[in-house]
């Protein structure tokens, strides 16, 4: 026989390195064969189930006084290492069954009561042998029955073949023994190993009697009648045995009886003893549980107590005011140096008054008379040291602006422009943020005086610096003042209005570009500094928070780190209009100085309000910041008063406009007509931003003040209004054709005046048309009338219209029809100012000739089929020969 994978010591030591970590020994490890298939008929694995190779290890583990059992099932890794794949505990195994099914018998399997899903099938495992099998059998039964205290059912095997087996091969089996600290295993044979199965069928000296009894039976007796006689007479012979043998025991017996006598008075004695004793130890338990009592109700009192101590410990320092900080809350110095220690004391004295209460202190501490008087007491002194720090803050602002106001060298000076510089300023006022948060964290009203001290105090520092920056601002721009009389017909050259004035919008610009960011700092600066709960004022690149970033003497000041936490969101829209309204009281007044400016680039160059207000634009566009409402406020204001001023000048050149129509019997091109066309040059040159709409509603209240007084003045002489208008119209259009490429709403008043001049045009032709061929054409009309009412061959028989009728007006009308043209060309000449305009004129006046002569003839045709009038040809050659 082929050894056993049982007795590899190779595979047992490996199998032990496989399971370690588990600090178990391994009892037994042997090779088997994992299979989930069901066995067929030819004994081999139905076809998707293939035996995947694996080793069974037993192994034990000791716990105080009792032994673990547990079955490992390891596998191969890739690189043949055994690993746990599986692991049972051996208490909870309640069936082992061979297969049936298996003809060799080496196929098995071990129920356990614990696993999780009893509906699939546990893994069968299959052996090399009947010898391998009945040995892993043998072991696991063993064990179950000398660590476990019992057996599992058995199914598919004879125990009684089990045991015969076992009595024949006596292999080496481990047995287990215990003892106090660790595990022993010992090896036994087969004379002491009695195997579990064998001892539940009979024990061995029933066996051998059986064997005895057996072997009496088949070499001395033939039949069962004469054995059965010979039990009988040993039966007799043996009962007769017994009897002699009591009747010798008599007097033992004798004995045996007077010394039970003489036990059973003792135990009598002894049982009144013992109730004696009782009752004394009943007494005695009673006086162990009083006393007992009584000390655990001392040893309750002396633990209570000690708590109370305790908790009067906290009370009292919850309650104790520190002398340091009461001197600081009460009579410390707010100097710089001293800033610490005010914080500090201010800190704790929050943190006191947090401290007593509800939340923060017990309920039942809450109505102690002494909690009570600290509370009034920490009160006292909160409301002694607000007083003192805000009496001692609006001191400390309007000390440091009045330095800054009383040193000149702060302000623009003359021939020297100074930006305002307040970082020195707010590094100062920074000194005492911390001692702001906790103020409002004591007492928020406090915060209302103290806003109102710094606004007021700032306030009067603001509007110095912006006067006398404006100031010197306008005394150091050099520019020439252009005449405000733009469109009027009586001024002379316009040469002054082309002088460069672009150092006043320049100016303006400087303004902006030096204060609004100034007075974005100062709103950020206030809303931090003064404790309001809004976010950041100055929108990451915009205009304000670019110049910021480029000038290095701006401060920022590092706001945030005035608190350790982030900007709060604003809470409610009462905080944000309270800060609004003490922004008012902080910049309100320094507007008057930024009006100055406008007013006084106004006077030198009233076109200079375009670039301006889209300098105002771009700015106002810039500020999106809700807690900087008053620099918007501010920036419409100055947009306001811009589109005022340009609007001013805009009615005041209409009115020069107006005051054309006065002059009657004006002919050729108003002067305002090419004026306007340079006005809009210039004026286009000044766009900047967003100032379009400024520009295009000027244009448009320009042009309706022009084309109605063009309108009056030719009405006031019927005879030559068509020639005013279209001369008028048309320079109107030659002035404006590039700008009106480039500009909608000058090219939807190109458009307009060049219908106008068409019907003009129109209007001024047909006149001059009418007054040398007037016969011809009313003809002409009455014939064209009759034929709505009569039929055409009646019409030659109605008065005035016969065909002799016909003849003599032809006659007298185209008789010398060249002359008449050519005295046509002299009255289009006669009354035209503009020479250039002429040429066009003739040639619309030849075709309007040709087309109302074409019409009489066809007209001609119809009524009066047999007269010859001058062809339609003719007529065209005539003309096109003139």
């Amino acid at each position: 026989m082929a050894k056993s994978s049982a007795d590899d010591e190779e595979l047992k030591r490996l199998s032990q390195a496989a399971i370690e970590a588990t600090k178990q020994s391994v009892v037994m490890s042997i090779r088997v064969a994992k299979s989930r298939g069901i066995w067929g008929k030819s004994g081999r694995l139905g076809r998707g189930h293939m035996a995947s190779p694996r080793v069974l290890a037993l192994s034990s583990k000791s716990k105080g006084q009792s032994i673990k059992a547990f079955l490992h099932v390891l596998k191969y890794s890739s690189g043949g290492v055994l690993e746990p794949a599986k692991l049972y505990k051996l208490k909870h195994l309640t069936k082992v069954e061979v297969l049936t099914s298996d003809p060799s018998g080496c196929t098995f399997m071990l129920g356990f009561d614990n696993l999780r899903s009893q509906s699939v099938a546990p893994p069968q495992w299959t052996m090399r042998n009947i010898y391998d099998r009945n040995r892993l059998l043998l072991c696991i039964l063993n064990i179950c029955k000398e660590m476990l205290g019992h057996l599992p059912k058995v199914v598919g095997i004879d125990v009684v073949e089990m045991a015969l087996w076992a009595k024949e091969n006596t292999p080496t089996v481990t047995n287990y023994a215990n003892s106090q600290d660790r595990q022993v295993a010992s090896m036994v044979t087969e004379d002491d190993l009695k195997v579990t199965v064998e001892r539940d069928l009979v024990s061995q000296a029933e066996e051998e009697d059986m064997e005895a009894l057996l072997g009496t039976y088949v070499m001395g007796i033939g039949e069962a009648e004469a054995f059965s006689e010979r039990l009988k007479r040993e039966l007799l012979a043996l009962e007769a045995a017994n009897v002699h043998a009591i009747l010798e025991t008599d007097p033992l017996i004798e004995e045996i009886v007077h010394g039970l006598e003489s036990a059973s008075i003792c135990v009598d004695d002894m049982d009144e003893w013992l109730g004696i004793f009782n009752v004394k130890l009943r007494h005695m338990r009673e006086d162990i549980a009083s006393i007992e009592t009584r000390n655990n109700k001392l040893e309750m009192q002396s633990v209570n107590n000690k708590s109370l101590i305790e908790e009067l410990d906290k009370l009292l320092e919850r309650l104790r005011v520190p002398s340091q900080y009461a001197a600081c809350l009460t009579g410390g110095s707010f100097d710089e140096a001293r800033m610490i220690q005010n914080v500090e004391a201010c800190e704790w004295l929050t943190g006191a008054l947090r401290g007593l209460e509800v939340p923060n202190l017990d309920p039942s501490y809450a109505n102690i008379r002494a909690v009570k008087e600290k509370r009034i007491e920490l009160e006292k002194l909160k409301t002694t040291f607000v007083r003192r720090a805000s009496e001692f803050l609006m001191k400390y602002f309007a000390s440091l602006v009045d330095f800054m106001i009383t040193d000149k060298s702060y302000f623009s000076q003359r021939g020297q422009l100074k930006r305002p510089d307040h970082a020195d300023l707010r590094y100062k006022c920074r000194t005492y943020a911390r001692l702001l948060q906790h103020l409002k964290n004591l007492d928020k009203n406090c915060l209302g005086p103290l806003r109102k001290a710094y606004c007021s105090s700032l306030n009067l520092l603001l509007r110095r610096e912006a006067r006398e920056f404006a100031n010197e601002l306008r005394a150091s721009t050099k520019a020439s003042k252009n005449p405000t009389v733009w469109l009027e017909a009586s001024s002379g050259s316009s040469s002054a209005n082309n002088a460069d004035t672009s150092t006043v919008s320049d100016a303006y610009s400087k303004m902006l570009t030096i204060f609004i960011p100034l007075l974005v700092d100062e709103s950020s600066f206030f809303a931090h500094f003064m404790c309001f709960e809004v976010p950041a004022l100055v929108p990451p690149g915009g205009p304000a928070s670019s110049k910021k970033a480029a000038n290095d003497d701006v401060d920022d000041l590092g706001i945030m780190e005035i608190d350790d936490n982030d900007v709060k969101p604003v809470k409610n829209s009462v905080e944000l209009g309270t800060l609004n309204e003490s922004l008012q009281e902080l910049l309100t007044g320094i507007q008057e100085d930024f009006y100055a400016v406008v007013d006084w680039a106004y006077k030198i160059d009233p076109l200079r309000c375009i670039s301006m207000h889209g300098i105002t634009e771009r700015y106002l566009s810039g500020q999106k910041a809700d807690a900087a409402g008053f620099v918007r406020l501010l920036l419409d204001d100055l947009e306001s008063r811009i589109s005022m001023q340009f609007n001013r000048f805009v009615d005041e050149a209409c009115h020069q406009i107006e005051r054309n129509e006065r002059n009657i019997r004006q002919m050729g091109v108003l002067s305002y007509i090419p004026r306007f066309a340079t006005l809009a040059t210039r004026m286009e040159q000044y766009i900047q931003g967003q100032s379009r709409d400024l520009v295009d509603q000027a244009y448009t209240k320009f042009v309706n003040i022009m084309f109605a007084t063009l309108e009056k003045i030719a009405q006031a002489d019927p005879k030559y209004a068509d020639i005013v208008l279209l001369e008028n119209y048309a320079a109107f259009q030659n002035s404006l054709y590039d700008l009106a490429n480039v500009v909608p709403t000058l090219a939807k008043f190109y458009h307009q005046a060049s219908e106008s001049y068409e019907q003009a045009c129109t209007r001024h032709i047909n006149v001059i048309i009418y007054f040398q061929f007037e016969k011809l054409f009313q003809f002409h009309r009455k014939i064209e009338d009759l034929m709505y009412t009569i039929p055409p061959e009646e019409i030659p028989f109605q008065l005035g219209l016969s065909k002799m009728e016909l003849r003599k007006m032809l006659k007298s009308s185209l008789s010398g029809v060249d002359k008449s043209v050519a005295s046509m060309y002299r009255k289009l000449q006669k009354f035209l100012t503009s020479e250039e305009l002429l040429p066009s004129l003739w040639d619309k006046c030849k075709k309007e000739f040709l087309d109302k002569y074409e019409s009489f003839a066809q007209t001609v045709g119809k009524i009066y089929p047999n007269e010859t009038i001058p062809a339609v040809s003719e007529m065209k050659d005539l003309l096109a020969a003139m």
